[in-house]
Formats: structure tokens, C-alpha cells, sequence
């Protein structure tokens, strides 16, 4: 049996991540790699585009409490979920985003939630490149979950004496 890999755009909220149960459910005993990406036209500005290959500001926007909970859920599903990778994709053409997913080996996409938020100047909408690539677009399981605007608070860490 052949491994899956399913692309999910995310914006870092728990509403983003909320499908994956009901996902790894459909897909089971198969077992899947997930790919989170927010997307990001590329810069105009010469200077960025130098320091494109050293990009690491956009990753100190992602909360650690997301990077947590993808943790629990590759944890809670490792019978079905091989990895959960965190990412971002840089391009605004068609050509650009096919390439992303030949190299990521992506065989579906997961429909952004309906209050995917754009997060920096440069986020652009996943539907505009998802809609012209040619994959398999699969929509969200319906899932009770939490607007996209809650934001989870993160437990405060103490020291037990």
C-alpha cells in the first residue's frame, strides 16, 4: 500500500488543524504524510529575494501551541499519520505551486477553512492555486471545532517543588 501525501493550507489557527482526525479516519490503514503551508507571493525587493534562502521570520510567527498540537496529533495517529510537516510555499504561479507539489509528492489537497485568514502583506489566497493545479481538491470533513479568531491559551509553565 502506497503512502499518501495531503496538502492542508493553514494559517496556524486550530481551525486549520481540526480535519486532521476525520482525515486520518478516511484514509486508514493507509498511512499519510500531511504537508501544512501557508502560501506567499514573492518579493519585488531585490535585497529580500537575497535573503530568501535564509528565511526563518515568517517561522516566528507560527505559534508554539500549534507546533504542539501537530506534535499531539502525529503522536495520537502514528498509527495512520508517517509526518506532519510545517512549511511555507514562495511563488504566485501556477508553475511555481506544480513544482511545490512534485517535490513534496502531494496526491490531494485539503480545502483552506472558511475563515482562512491571510497573515502577512505577501499571503495570498490557497484557492486561486489550488483550483488551476490539476490535484484532487478534497473538502473538509465536517468536524465541530473552534472559530479561527479563539485564540488557545497556552498553559503557564511551573516548577513543581
Amino acid at each position: 500500500m502506497t503512502m499518501k501525501t495531503l496538502l492542508i493550507p493553514t494559517d496556524f489557527t486550530q481551525q486549520s488543524i481540526q480535519s486532521i482526525p476525520a482525515l486520518v479516519h478516511q484514509y486508514y490503514p493507509q498511512k499519510v504524510n500531511i504537508v501544512l503551508v501557508h502560501m506567499l507571493k514573492i518579493t519585488d525587493s531585490l535585497s529580500e529575494l537575497l535573503m530568501l534562502s535564509r528565511r526563518s521570520v515568517e517561522y516566528r510567527h507560527i505559534p508554539d501551541n500549534f507546533y504542539k498540537r501537530c506534535t499531539e496529533l502525529e503522536t495520537t495517529h502514528s498509527h495512520v499519520i508517517n509526518h506532519i510537516a510545517i512549511t511555507f510555499f514562495y511563488g504566485s504561479t501556477i508553475a511555481v505551486f506544480n513544482n511545490f507539489l512534485d517535490a513534496n509528492e502531494v496526491d490531494a489537497i485539503v480545502k483552506p477553512h472558511n475563515n482562512y485568514q491571510l497573515l502577512f502583506k505577501n499571503s495570498i489566497a490557497p484557492e486561486i492555486l489550488i483550483s488551476k493545479c490539476g490535484i484532487e481538491v478534497i473538502a473538509l470533513p465536517k468536524v465541530s471545532g473552534i472559530p479561527a479568531d479563539v485564540i488557545i491559551e497556552e498553559p503557564e509553565l511551573t516548577e513543581h517543588q
